[in-house]
């Protein structure tokens, strides 16, 4: 997928283990993806063992930013309104958790990171 890299998909799957071990965990996202003609945004922290449904803050720019799951195969396939697809935001470097960016989204209405 091109959406992550490696190094991105590891982390996101370790993240996602401890999850499933029950740790109780409030990680920094790992990666952003964001639609370039739209307002929606993905702040995500972790990745199921099939490598496709992740976590995160989801925001699809209609002011109601939400903690849930989204298949990356999903983002992938997704188009803005003039065609463009989901790209990573390459410059992204998480400064909080991902609780503290849920808590703003929801103050926001919108990720504003």
């Amino acid at each position: 997928m091109f959406l992550i890299t490696d190094a991105q998909r590891q982390q996101l799957l370790d993240n996602g283990a401890a999850r499933a071990r029950q740790q109780v965990t409030d990680p920094y996202p790992v990666v952003k993806l964001y639609t370039p003609d739209a307002g929606a945004v993905w702040l995500l922290t972790e990745l199921a063992a099939d490598g496709n449904l992740a976590f995160g803050l989801c925001d699809a720019g209609l002011g109601a930013p939400e903690l849930a799951h989204v298949a990356l195969s999903d983002l992938e396939k997704m188009r803005g309104p003039r065609g463009l697809a989901v790209v990573p935001d390459s410059h992204f470097a998480a400064r909080q958790p991902l609780s503290a960016y849920y808590r703003q989204a929801l103050r926001d209405g919108s990720i504003k990171d």
